[in-house]
């Protein structure tokens, strides 16, 4: 489960973070490149919050789909 004290700074402020637990893997940005981003040193971070019809539901399921559970949502 993400913690949200441990969340990558470069996430923009919001609903979704990544945190500190990244492994790199990409998957979260295979399943919605409009959202997540990399780092310089290969982590993943949320560039951008979802707005737009499906982004919501991609970020979730990135979420879901994170193999260290690095993804969070607070729900706000």
């Amino acid at each position: 489960m993400a913690v949200k004290e441990d969340k990558l700074s470069e996430n923009v402020r919001g609903r979704f973070y990544v945190d500190n637990q990244c492994i790199h893997c990409g998957m979260c940005h295979n399943i919605a490149p409009e959202v997540f981003d990399f780092t310089s040193d290969g982590a993943s971070y949320v560039k951008k919050q979802p707005s737009l019809e499906g982004e919501v539901e991609r970020c979730m399921e990135a979420k879901e789909t994170c193999p260290v559970n690095a993804i969070g949502d607070d729900g706000e």
